[in-house]
């Protein structure tokens, strides 16, 4: 089979659609790769560090995507991104999570409800059976499950999946979920959090220390101190270092800061429903698309996308929309030509309570509770969705870098013949090998200023600290060079 034909394309028609492919392990290949960074001096591991594509194909033979424990991503639009993932494996009594399972000898349990009018101990316990081994990867806080009917890895967002009809979201999943069927869920769409992880210092270390620049100025540094320019070198050194360091802690504070805005109201207490007239008090990290929670009277925040069922909300969308005036959410249609429409969140938000906005109050008829059934949670939901944006930023494109690219390689073109130039000059002068060597790679280090990345780095973080005292937080810091480049700035509001 071609190489090609095991070309997989994820997310189709989506924005972040992608090409994927498999990859195995090649041990002939992992020995070449590991000699050669040893006669490189570990330049090679670098060069595969910064290119994903290469340091997958140098190392790894390519496979089937259902064979391989490698895979390699490809974004489809015009930035052209390459990511390496790792495949992983778990059990799990079923193969999707919305797969019928028999949690009851006797009884059937489609799409996760269960028969009201039966009750047993045998509801609450563990999930038991033959379990199956199912292959996934994580790509930006997203899980991607292997589906064997597709021969490819497929997303679960939340209960869209299954594509109901209105009146079917009445018919098969108002009663909520059994804790077993929430249990088994929970397995392929996880807590209910929007979990902005902070990076150790460590790992910002690495990922700063190892840019170009640096790894550049490194080799200028020790280029110096080969000639004897200590002073130099050392004040070079000292300047990267406190460039550095004060780098990482503005970056990590914008983390804390966006970790705990996100954090806030995220973890509530919910009244989910297990029956007709169950009513469970459970943690919103606990919830799973399927389960039927009940809105309180006072309101709260939502801690996941929900459609209404009974009643009506007064909402406050603010943190999404940046309306500042209630919206009135209504019930979803049950009856009619309405109901027999496929439930869309866009087309039917008028119907949608979306995580992180605030009900502040709702109407109910007598003795009856104000209910939604949970749609999607987590990442999925609007306001996770908005955090990743934030969290993987598309990289930037502008006319600056370009340019700044193209001034870079043209430096690049002069040094290169600089080198040439006097390799050759010195060979025909007759001077030492060590003397050759050590002046042409010094016409290299002049293609970059030496104090360039602290300069550009204390730039940044200064810009960074006037947009904090104005409320502005921004952890990918290399944008703010393109802010200047801004003329006009349009709103809706």
């Amino acid at each position: 089979m071609k190489a090609s034909e095991d070309v997989k394309i994820i997310n189709q028609g989506l924005e972040d659609e992608m090409e994927v492919r498999g990859y195995q392990p090649c041990l002939w290949k992992m020995i070449l790769v590991g000699v050669g960074a040893v006669c490189s001096g570990g330049l090679l591991l670098l060069l595969l560090y910064w290119l994903p594509e290469w340091g997958v194909k140098g190392t790894c033979t390519h496979t089937s995507l259902k064979d391989a424990n490698t895979l390699l991503l490809r974004t489809k639009d015009e930035f052209r991104q390459w990511f390496r993932v790792r495949v992983h494996k778990m059990l799990a009594p079923g193969r999707k999570p919305f797969d019928d399972l028999d949690v009851k000898p006797k009884t059937q349990l489609p799409n996760g409800d269960f028969d009201h009018q039966v009750c047993s101990v045998h509801d609450e316990q563990p999930l038991h059976g033959q379990q199956v081994q199912i292959q996934y990867f994580t790509h930006h806080s997203f899980r991607y499950y292997w589906n064997d009917v597709i021969q490819n890895f497929e997303l679960y967002q939340g209960l869209e999946d299954v594509k109901v009809s209105c009146s079917h979201i009445y018919s098969e999943h108002s009663y909520g979920l059994t804790k077993t069927l929430q249990d088994y869920r929970r397995l392929f769409f996880g807590e209910n959090e929007i979990a902005v992880r902070v990076p150790s210092l460590f790992k910002l270390l690495i990922k700063e220390v190892l840019n170009p620049f640096y790894i550049f100025q490194l080799f200028s540094v020790v280029l110096w101190s080969a000639e004897d320019y200590y002073y130099y070198a050392t004040a070079i050194v000292f300047m990267s270092v406190i460039s550095i360091a004060t780098s990482l802690y503005t970056i990590r504070k914008q983390y804390v800061m966006l970790h705990d805005m996100v954090a806030s109201h995220s973890v509530v207490r919910v009244s989910v429903c297990r029956g007709n007239k169950d009513i469970e008090q459970a943690m919103s990290t606990d919830i799973v698309p399927g389960d039927v929670i009940s809105i309180p009277a006072n309101g709260m925040v939502m801690p996941c996308d929900a459609v209404l069922l009974q009643g009506t909300c007064v909402v406050n969308e603010s943190m999404l929309t940046g309306e500042s005036v209630p919206v009135t959410k209504t019930s979803l249609p049950s009856s009619g030509d309405e109901a027999a429409r496929r439930y869309n969140m866009e087309e039917h938000k008028r119907h949608t309570l979306f995580c992180g906005t605030h009900v502040i109050q709702t109407r109910f008829y007598t003795g009856e509770l104000v209910k939604a059934v949970v749609i999607r949670t987590g990442f999925s939901t609007e306001k996770g969705q908005l955090v990743r944006s934030i969290l993987y930023p598309k990289p930037t494109d502008f006319k600056l870098y370009r340019d700044a690219y193209l001034f870079l390689l043209c430096l690049v073109g002069v040094a290169g013949i600089g080198f040439i130039y006097t390799i050759i000059l010195s060979i025909m002068n007759k001077v030492s090998a060590k003397t050759i060597i050590i002046e042409s790679l010094d016409i290299i280090t002049i293609t970059v200023p030496p104090a360039l990345p602290a300069a550009m780095t204390a730039g940044i973080v200064y810009a960074q600290r006037r947009l904090k005292r104005v409320g502005i937080f921004c952890i990918s810091p290399q944008r703010i060079n393109m802010c200047g480049q801004l003329n006009l700035v349009c709103f809706d509001k």
